[in-house]
């Protein structure tokens, strides 16, 4: 049985306000856009997942809400505190409880990243790859009967996109 992950990064946020705790941080005007543009890109190719597992971080539950405002479906969202600054192992674990088949995960550099590098069986061409820029969005497809039994080393890449890419 297929089973589809979108692994997200947040767009770009604000560090406008030095006192305001990194938790805490909004989008900035470019990270809203990006967002948007996101979103318009997954609904376009029918890469809309059933299930969002997200950082408590508000600049990713702010990409998620961009991201949702231009769907027509929306997603059972679970806010999932060990995913705020997690590495591969803590998100690992955290897409080994997912429930549906067509997930996404929101996440934060340099966790995602690396997440992201070991779930490929063969990693994108492109350069941007290696850094997961803001709002970095890789779409990868795995054979297994559950998320439970997924693998690193085991994910299909399907695309990868950043945001610039698509502006």
């Amino acid at each position: 049985m297929t089973h589809r992950l979108i692994l997200t990064r947040h767009a770009k946020s604000s560090y406008d306000d030095p006192a305001m705790s990194d938790l805490d941080r909004p989008l900035n005007p470019r990270g809203t856009r990006s967002a948007a543009v996101l979103g318009r890109w997954l609904t376009s190719r029918g890469d809309i997942p059933d299930e969002v597992l997200c950082s408590t971080a508000r600049r990713t539950q702010d990409t998620w809400a961009g991201i949702a405002a231009e769907m027509a479906h929306h997603a059972e969202l679970r806010l999932v505190p060990a995913l705020y600054q997690a590495g591969p192992d803590a998100m690992l674990a955290v897409l080994q409880s997912a429930s549906y088949r067509m997930v996404m995960l929101l996440g934060h550099n340099p966790g995602i990243a690396a997440f992201a590098a070991a779930l490929c069986a063969r990693q994108p061409l492109d350069p941007e790859f290696a850094h997961y820029p803001t709002g970095a969005t890789l779409v990868l497809e795995f054979d297994i009967p559950t998320w439970a039994e997924v693998q690193p080393g085991s994910g299909q890449v399907i695309d990868f996109i950043t945001p610039r890419s698509l502006e």
